[in-house]
């Protein structure tokens, strides 16, 4: 966190000191400086000025000025004082509307944003929205795989990997006689954008590893268990299966971007907190696929 400079760096702001006038404590610049915390309203602070000049003439707006500044390099973003995925947390949980979250700020203004009154899935469309999901990773772990900038490989087999897992649970369809679609468009498009953003902007494309994979580990088991009591009679998929302590899993995975973003500038971090909405738009339109 910013803090003031000491007493004797602030002096810049003044000519050197030479023997002269002793301002008293109570002169207008101490108290703009105990007004704004600097110094105790019971400290007795003196500056030494030439005699030649009086006070009227110091350059009073350079400490305003500075003052100023040193609260702007104050400000925090929220959740930042606990690390960079608290803040994309953050951001995350406000594009949620007040139904889907108790932080959610989100209005509804478009019908595909509304709540689903009655939640009806169907085989057909669970098994689109499955293969949609499956392309989605593929296309995810194939980039961290390959790397193309050199931070996603802090993200290899972490062990949210869900390509395996998928391909599993679409083959378990298939041995029950029914047939495997082709990816859709909200898929296809979600992949494509996937592979411009990890050669181009890898902050941007963080974002979406970030919401994909912890938005399926927590709202994605939900929407699980209800498909699975609706259409599947229960049966468990291997989609929301992981091999350990998930809680631990996804903790280390937290570090690691925490640790990457240490290295980015704020203008980088905001940028890579702006894609948050992007990544919600393509989640959503793969999602709806449960219900078509």
């Amino acid at each position: 966190m910013a803090s003031f400079a000491p007493i004797s760096q602030s002096q810049s702001l003044f000519n050197k000191p030479r023997a002269g006038l002793i301002l008293p404590s109570r002169s207008a610049a101490v108290s703009h400086l105990q007004s704004s915390g600097f110094v105790s309203r019971t400290a007795s602070v003196q500056f030494r000025v030439p005699a030649s000049k009086t006070f009227d003439k110091m350059p009073q707006r350079a400490v305003v000025v500075a003052a100023t500044t040193a609260e702007k390099a104050q400000k925090r973003y929220p959740g930042e004082a606990k690390g960079f995925v608290e803040e994309m947390r953050f951001v995350a949980m406000k594009l949620h509307t007040r139904e889907q979250a108790k932080e959610g700020e989100k209005e509804v203004k478009k019908p595909e944003e509304q709540a689903i009154p009655k939640w009806e899935p169907t085989v057909d469309g669970y098994l689109r929205f499955l293969v949609d999901s499956k392309l989605v990773y593929d296309t995810l772990e194939a980039i961290v795989e390959s790397a193309p900038h050199s931070i996603y490989a802090e993200f290899k087999n972490t062990g949210l990997e869900r390509s395996g897992n998928l391909a599993k649970d679409l083959e378990w369809f298939k041995e029950q006689g029914y047939t495997i679609p082709e990816p859709s468009s909200p898929g296809v498009t979600y992949a494509e954008y996937l592979k411009e953003l990890a050669d181009k902007d890898p902050q941007a494309f963080i974002c979406h590893f970030y919401n994909i994979y912890f938005a399926h580990s927590a709202g994605g088991r939900m929407i699980g268990r209800k498909v699975a009591e609706k259409i599947l009679n229960n049966k468990e998929l291997e989609f929301y299966k992981w091999e350990g302590d998930l809680s631990q899993i996804l903790q280390n995975v937290r570090d690691k971007l925490n640790k990457v973003a240490e290295n980015w500038t704020r203008e980088e971090k905001n940028h890579c907190l702006e894609e948050t909405e992007k990544s919600f738009k393509h989640s959503g339109e793969i999602l709806r696929l449960v219900l078509s």
